[in-house]
């Protein structure tokens, strides 16, 4: 299934209430502010919207409202549909095919984890057949599943179980898997590149769509990444990402996932705290990060 998603697409966050309840109403905020700093597509229910912290039913009725929002508009919405059960992955994925979703994805089960390249096609073809009129994306994060196998073999031979595949959400450091992904099939494959911090890179070996997390509060920053590398101004490319290195850093610094959605909140945009066990900042912590964010002038530089 051709399918090409070019540009940023924000890995978004799930929306919660200050007592971890699930608050769908502010998605039209969350598409709002993206489509404001030009983002196309978003990803949802993926590691930024903590889908193994959600029930299946919380996953279904975060897609509903992701379609019901972008319906009529030019953003596309992408569900991640991976799990543990593929028996709950394959209904997550039959419901993405009702919410008018532009594609599906799936990362590997994690606990019992797929061994070789044969059983994670087989994973894949599974949850894909279920949604048979979606193009699937397999997710491959080995940081987060700890299944590390080769994407390069994996989208050679997938296609004939699995011939809805249109392609990787590639988070994973390992540059040179990702030109080999890149150039197999004759570049058949949408492979999206999923490390923010090295985005510069992944453009150098003819990266044209990645997905992140970042991109929920920062998209004007890589932006001029994107826009410095292609007029062929590396000196600006490289100083506009290493601003978002050492954001990044800042973030990271007082647990990643509840920082960014402090930012987000920062940002007028609220999805609250994240849900167990990842745990909020106090408010000691959030005041150290609104100072951090203040040295690196961060507000400044999301305004260009």
């Amino acid at each position: 299934m051709p399918i090409r998603l070019r540009g940023l697409v924000a890995a978004t966050h799930t929306p919660f209430d200050d007592q971890g309840n699930l608050n769908l109403p502010a998605v039209e905020a969350q598409a709002e502010h993206l489509v404001r700093d030009g983002v196309g597509a978003v990803f949802i229910g993926g590691t930024t919207g903590e889908s193994s912290s959600l029930t299946t039913e919380e996953r279904r009725l975060l897609a509903e409202r992701w379609g019901a929002v972008a319906r009529g508009s030019a953003l596309r919405v992408v569900v991640h549909v991976g799990s543990n059960s593929i028996s709950d992955s394959r209904a997550l994925a039959a419901h993405a095919e009702t919410t008018g979703a532009t594609a599906i994805a799936a990362l590997a089960p994690s606990y019992f984890k797929p061994r070789d390249v044969d059983a994670l096609i087989a994973c894949c073809a599974e949850i894909a057949g279920a949604a048979p009129a979606l193009p699937f994306y397999f997710y491959d994060i080995p940081s987060m599943t700890g299944v590390q196998l080769s994407m390069p073999e994996f989208l050679e031979r997938a296609p004939a179980k699995a011939p809805t595949l249109a392609g990787l959400k590639f988070t994973n450091i390992d540059l040179m898997a990702f030109q080999e992904c890149l150039a197999a099939g004759d570049g058949r494959f949408d492979v999206l590149w999923g490390v923010d911090e090295a985005l510069l890179a992944a453009l150098a070996l003819g990266a044209e769509g990645a997905v992140g997390s970042s991109y929920n509060f920062a998209a004007p920053l890589y932006h001029r990444v994107i826009a410095a590398y292609q007029s062929g101004d590396l000196k600006t490319a490289r100083l506009e990402q290493l601003r978002a290195v050492r954001l990044i850093k800042l973030l990271s610094s007082f647990g990643y996932m509840a920082s960014a959605k402090a930012v987000m909140g920062l940002l007028g945009v609220d999805v609250g705290p994240p849900r167990l066990p990842t745990m909020r900042l106090i408010p000691e912590q959030a005041a150290e990060l609104k100072a951090g964010l203040d040295r690196l002038d961060f507000f400044e530089s999301i305004r260009g």
